[in-house]
């Protein structure tokens, strides 16, 4: 079966970026008992990646790359704001063990969809955020192997459709730990 539209889609990969001396660095990987599962089409990956997937195979080697602007895009200043210090505080206090510089913390953006920002400064009344993904600004290198390609069963769709989140460990669609 080749991959295409509605397909379930489970691959074991590496991600790779190029560090300061322009050797390949590897940034995130598959393990056997999580690999990634995502339904092809459904914008659950980043559409270049879906573009360069579309039609292989299962048992398929893949291998490519994919540049920043059509990956998470370029590092933008704009996307470092200030927000209200109240939005970080729970009875008036701000949690310290969790929000501290260089964390990073889910948010929800105006369309209700949630969003990972790291903590770059804590002032007086704000707390300035880095909403930029951590991999702005950085060419992705993929490689990997198809495992398995089918049509998803009426459970894998709503696992999937409502955890939103092909690759995480979700239990009881508790998507707490998923990243963006």
């Amino acid at each position: 079966m080749k991959i295409s539209e509605n397909k379930l889609v489970t691959a074991d990969y590496q991600l790779f970026v190029k560090d300061s001396n322009g050797s390949l660095e590897l940034m995130e990987e598959t393990t056997p008992e999580f690999p990634l599962r995502y339904l092809h089409g459904f914008g659950m990956m980043i559409p270049k990646f879906e573009e360069l997937m579309e039609g292989k195979m299962q048992g398929e080697n893949f291998e490519f790359s994919i540049a920043a602007k059509d990956a998470y895009g370029e590092y933008s200043e704009e996307n470092i704001i200030d927000l209200p210090m109240n939005a970080f505080t729970a009875d008036g206090e701000l949690d310290r063990e969790r929000i501290f510089k260089g964390a990073v913390v889910p948010l929800v953006d105006n369309r209700g969809q949630r969003i990972n920002a790291e903590i770059v400064s804590i002032g007086e009344d704000t707390v300035t955020v880095d909403l930029n993904h951590p991999l702005a600004d950085e060419d992705l290198f993929f490689k990997g192997k198809i495992l398995d390609i089918h049509t998803p069963t009426e459970e894998e769709l709503h696992s999937l459709i409502s955890c939103n989140c092909g690759s995480c460990a979700c239990e009881d669609n508790d998507c707490g730990s998923c990243g963006q």
